[in-house]
């Protein structure tokens, strides 16, 4: 169940869904870069106003899951309007501005994009364009983003499945329960 904070702007809950803080893995494969699985931490936050905020961080695993380096870090601003279109700003680190548009789908959690603008810094890899598909499925975050330069096609790049990372606060409330030494508990 997706709940619904209280001081959400009305506007955001169709976003709702994307609230919290999520941890995952997925895989990175392009063209001229080294296939390799990484993890991801993201962050979608309210302030109050008609916006979420955005922030990721990529990593590289290694074949036992252990952080390599880092991959992307991504920060934005994400909005919905009435008919459901969803526009979202992006800096990423390598050196790119990004403009991406698209909708939520009727009835689902949903969110496909395309770009509509980028901008580069001179140190920016190549890159041209740019297509993300986001979904809720079972309670977790999935993602596949394609990406498109002068040289290769439109092709997926990486995709990731997040979990909602837990607030401790939030069971450690549940503590009362327990008894005082806590090993009766298991008993």
């Amino acid at each position: 169940m997706i709940e619904i904070p209280s001081d959400l702007h009305p506007d955001l809950v169709p976003l709702a869904f994307l609230l919290g803080d999520w941890q995952g893995a997925g895989v990175a494969d392009f063209p001229g870069m080294d296939k390799c699985n990484f993890g991801q931490e993201a962050s979608f936050r309210h302030d109050g106003r008609d916006f979420l905020e955005y922030v990721s961080h990529t990593w590289e695993l290694d074949a036992e899951g252990n952080k390599v380096r880092p991959l992307e870090t991504e920060t934005g601003y994400w909005r919905i309007d009435k008919e459901r279109q969803v526009e979202v700003v992006m800096i990423r680190d390598q050196g790119v501005a990004e403009i991406w548009y698209g909708e939520m789908a009727e009835q689902k959690p949903q969110i496909d994009l395309a770009t509509d603008a980028i901008a580069r810094t001179p140190s920016a890899g190549e890159y041209s364009g740019g297509k993300r598909l986001y979904g809720y499925v079972k309670g977790d975050l999935m993602w596949v983003g394609e990406k498109s330069t002068p040289e290769v096609p439109l092709r997926p790049y990486m995709s990731a499945h997040l979990k909602k990372a837990v607030d401790p606060s939030e069971w450690a409330k549940d503590l009362k329960d327990l008894p005082d030494d806590g090993i009766a508990f298991f008993k």
